[in-house]
């Protein structure tokens, strides 16, 4: 149990994915809201990214609110900008 710790504390940057990556699947959820699942999606991506890239975009996309799932798996964008920026304007609200 030791050794499998002391692997991810030697490189924790393994599977993290450049800004360019992140932000061209993010576009392509955007575009295609609703219509894929994980796998689908992941192959009609513009660019070939490795999977387990692909899954940690994903896990992060989905905690920051920017994405959900739907019962039959499909991935749906749910970030509201105009939102955002009305209750950024908010007194009570401070950034």
């Amino acid at each position: 149990m030791q050794e499998t710790i002391h692997k991810k504390q030697e490189n924790p940057f393994v599977r993290s994915p450049t800004l360019d990556t992140v932000l061209m699947v993010e576009r392509s959820i955007e575009e295609n809201s609703g219509e894929f699942n994980r796998t689908i999606l992941w192959k009609e991506l513009p660019k070939k990214v490795m999977w387990q890239t692909f899954l940690v975009i994903l896990d992060y996309l989905e905690s920051i609110n920017k994405i959900a799932f739907d019962k039959e798996g499909n991935i749906a964008y749910i970030w509201n900008p105009v939102l955002a920026k009305k209750l950024s304007m908010r007194k009570e609200i401070k950034l």
